[in-house]
């Protein structure tokens, strides 16, 4: 039986910030969240949450025996990385203006006029975002035509020079502000991308908790840090872990949105989780696919199959690890997605969830 959608921990991620290589606000919240669900946990040099729970008997599974020829459990990774896309202030001019370099791939039309939060050591500061320039009532036609570079951008804490040099320092973090809030069935939120991936590693879990059938693998789930530049937590914690099957856990695309042609959607909302096929990154194991495709069909769970024509996830590290592993990516569906709009249909991280939890029971 599905456990209940647990809205407030995808609220409570989403709005905990945490940019590439700053992750440690995510990962405290998540150390806290995952008590008694993993037998060991240990956070690595580079900032990767790695939790173990060996194989445990349940209903299903009276009796715990390593594969034919294998001297230990199978080990089935889960790669969710923590960081969401941000900045890192640059330069602190003497009017108080926060310059900044981003951290993570941003499409500078989304960014005007945006709500920020300043993470310094002092505190959480907030702030206003904007390109510098003229406003509408005393710019031309030619100014209302450029787009910005992300390095046109700047933050304004309301501050003066001096007082904001006093709270903020080179190497302080920005993030967008915006709650996340239930739209009708959707939620949207800054940072699904990738803070869905940490809700599954932690719901599914509880799911193959509730479920009481036990399961013969050893499962991995490793809270990744720095993928938005990388993948590079996950290239560290696969070559750890060494697993034998990775599951890259991450939001793709949903561009079943006006302007889009329908054969570029990669996928649509509420048809299930996406079987994530291929992207720049990885192709993932036909075997693996298959096997999660025929699990999704024995349970009744939606799912749609996905290529990403552009973009890569953590499953590509765990794929290539040491001497390779097999890997599929599991994905949900994201409009919007790298704006403070992101917006996932419930239904689909549900399905996710439901598989994850399948599979794991029978992995």
């Amino acid at each position: 039986m599905p456990t209940a959608f647990n809205f407030d921990l995808l609220k409570r991620l989403c709005e905990t910030p945490g940019v590439p290589g700053r992750e440690e606000r995510v990962r405290e919240l998540i150390e806290k969240e995952i008590g008694g669900l993993f037998d060991e946990v240990k956070t690595d040099p580079l900032g990767n949450l790695i939790c173990t729970r060996k194989p445990r008997t349940g209903k299903k599974v009276k009796k715990i025996s390593p594969p034919k020829g294998q001297g230990r459990p199978t080990r089935v990774m889960l790669l969710c990385h923590m960081d969401e896309i941000g900045f890192y202030v640059t330069a602190i001019d003497d009017k108080g203006f926060l310059w900044m370099n981003a951290a993570g791939g941003f499409d500078t039309r989304n960014m005007f006029s945006r709500r920020v939060m300043v993470v310094a050591d002092g505190g959480d500061i907030q702030g206003v975002m904007n390109p510098g320039g003229r406003p509408i009532h005393i710019s031309g036609p030619k100014d209302r035509e450029k787009i910005p570079e992300v390095k046109e951008f700047f933050v304004d804490i309301g501050l003066s020079g001096d007082q904001v040099k006093k709270k903020v320092k080179v190497g302080d973090y920005v993030v967008m502000n915006e709650p996340c809030i239930e739209v009708g069935n959707k939620v949207v939120s800054k940072a699904l991308d990738n803070r869905v991936a940490c809700w599954l590693g932690i719901e599914s879990i509880r799911q193959l908790d509730a479920s009481g059938s036990g399961h013969q693998c050893e499962v991995v789930v490793a809270f990744t840090v720095q993928e938005e530049v990388g993948l590079r937590g996950a290239k560290t914690a696969s070559h750890a872990v060494l697993p034998d099957i990775g599951l890259g856990i991450d939001v793709t695309l949903a561009c079943d949105t006006p302007g889009v042609p329908a054969e570029e959607a990669v996928t649509r909302h509420g048809q299930g989780f996406g079987l994530h096929i291929k992207d720049s990154s990885f192709i993932s194991d036909h075997r693996l696919v298959s096997e999660f495709e025929d699990l999704a069909k024995m349970n009744k769970i939606p799912y749609q199959r996905t290529i990403l024509a552009a973009g890569g996830q953590d499953g590509a590290a765990a794929q290539q690890a040491a001497a390779g592993a097999r890997a599929v990516g599991i994905t949900v569906g994201t409009r919007y997605i790298h704006t403070v709009t992101e917006m996932i249909d419930r239904k689909d991280l549900e399905a996710a969830r439901n598989i994850l939890a399948a599979y794991l029971g029978q992995a």
